[in-house]
């Protein structure tokens, strides 16, 4: 289960969030198809540019701190990340401005970096990816749109479906499973960096907490509900005459709903006609 899209369009082009995905590819291919099946060659890469804990926390390769965040260690961590990043980070590009938006992201990398390291400060293993980054992302989207809708792709062996949730709800079972998997099993054991996810997660929460309490904090929850300030879209999914299906994108009516942020009654899958009393197939009235 991935997410795929959101339904919050960006009001504005997203250059700085384009520019990053388009960098990471760029980067990944100059030096993965060459190196990237011979070990020894990819370990000493990722040690001069990836993020050792052990190093850094003697004071060593500061520059790790921003560098790791553009590579990768394979194919489907790249895509997996650049997916990510493509569905969270035009949004918050819109809030904070081009500029704006590339100094929380490399500021939300750097205290993932931190949260690794300070994990386990001995840990001598390189650690690369975008994630702790993009985790900053999902943090400040989070306190931002908390209840945006969400498409999740659900795939049971032969089985794809499509359903749509909240974003709090998404969000939220990402973190606590970052977190529980941190505590259970660790980067050691698992190769992956769960408390560098949590750490960049908790660092755009707080990063963006002077956005949100500057357009009225729980206020602005109040007058938006919990969802973006301006119109969502629909997507709805058509057969046509050669069997492959068609989505097209609708623009959703605002309105007024006074439901809780947390309310998750009658959740529809993606691609059902909007029902105006649903508070997740559009949610206005």
């Amino acid at each position: 289960m991935f997410p795929i899209r959101d339904h919050n369009p960006s009001e504005r082009t997203p250059f700085v969030t384009y520019a990053l995905i388009a960098m990471n590819i760029v980067i990944f291919l100059t030096y993965y198809p060459f190196i990237g099946n011979d070990p020894h060659l990819l370990m000493e890469f990722y040690a001069d540019w990836g993020l050792t804990p052990a190093n850094l926390y003697k004071g060593n390769d500061p520059h790790t701190l921003l560098s790791y965040i553009f590579l990768h260690g394979g194919w489907m961590h790249l895509v997996g990340n650049m997916l990510f990043l493509w569905i969270f980070g035009d949004n918050l590009e819109d809030l904070l401005g081009h500029f704006g938006f590339l100094l929380f992201y490399l500021a939300s990398g750097a205290a993932a970096g931190l949260g690794h390291m300070l994990s386990d400060p001995v840990y001598p293993v390189p650690m690369v990816g975008a994630s702790g980054a993009i985790a900053g992302v999902m943090g400040g989207y989070l306190l931002m749109f908390p209840r945006a809708r969400i498409d999740m792709l659900v795939i049971l062996v032969v089985i794809f479906k499509v359903f749509t949730i909240p974003a709090w709800l998404m969000l939220g079972l990402w973190f606590t499973l970052q977190l529980f998997n941190g505590v259970a099993v660790g980067a050691e054991n698992s190769g992956i960096a769960y408390w560098a996810h949590a750490g960049g997660f908790i660092a755009g929460i707080i990063i963006m907490l002077p956005v949100w309490l500057r357009r009225g904090g729980p206020g602005y929850w109040a007058t938006t509900h919990g969802k973006p300030p301006h119109e969502d879209v629909e997507y709805r999914v058509t057969r046509r005459r050669s069997g492959i299906p068609r989505i097209h994108r609708h623009s959703a009516p605002r309105g007024a709903d006074d439901r809780p942020i947390s309310d998750l009654s009658r959740i529809p899958p993606a691609g059902n006609k909007r029902d105006p009393s649903s508070p997740w197939s559009g949610g206005r009235r």
